[in-house]
């Protein structure tokens, strides 16, 4: 190899170095970079990416109960606000107050929300909108704000529902 192929070697690294210190939250590049960079610490102001499923069940007419993989892991409660109602072009809508708690022990303060299915048959629905609009909480939650949407079905035989929520999440600058 010439002098020359390895300079341009050596700055492309570099390069490419710089860039991996400067795309990660901690300016750390390792594997967990991704990771580290959604959990943070405390003193930290920024937004980081989120996904994952939950899965709950019906503890009675009204109200669930389940869990949460991803990066909100945990335990999640929603409550219906109302019966459901006839939306646009044969949709039903479920207004919803959810609850979530995180393995850790914070809280999510998540604003009341609307969801929008078809019905697949009287008591299956297909969820085709769901935002969620996230509005604080407590631990590394307290000030933080964010969107999540969610996919999803809602299984009224089975007393069962399932989703798939992405979104992102802002946290708050602490002290």
């Amino acid at each position: 190899m010439t002098v020359r192929k390895l300079s341009f070697e050596g700055l492309l690294l570099v390069a490419v170095a710089s860039i991996v210190l400067l795309a990660t939250a901690d300016g750390k590049a390792t594997a967990g970079s991704a990771v580290a960079a959604f959990h943070g610490s405390r003193g930290e102001g920024h937004c980081a990416p989120v996904g994952g499923t939950v899965m709950t069940n019906f503890i009675n007419s009204s109200t669930t109960l389940g869990t949460a993989t991803g990066d909100l892991q945990g335990a999640v409660s929603a409550s219906l606000l109302g019966a459901p109602q006839p939306g646009p072009g044969g949709s039903v809508v479920f207004h919803v107050q959810h609850h979530w708690v995180t393995e850790g022990g914070d809280t999510l303060t998540i604003d009341p929300a609307v969801a929008t299915t078809t019905p697949l048959s009287q008591t299956l629905f297909a969820v085709v909108t769901y935002p969620l609009h996230i509005s604080g909480g407590s631990g590394r939650f307290s000030g933080a704000s964010g969107d999540i949407t969610n996919i999803g079905e809602v299984d009224l035989a089975k007393n069962a529902t399932v989703f798939r929520y992405t979104g992102e999440i802002c946290f708050a600058e602490h002290d």
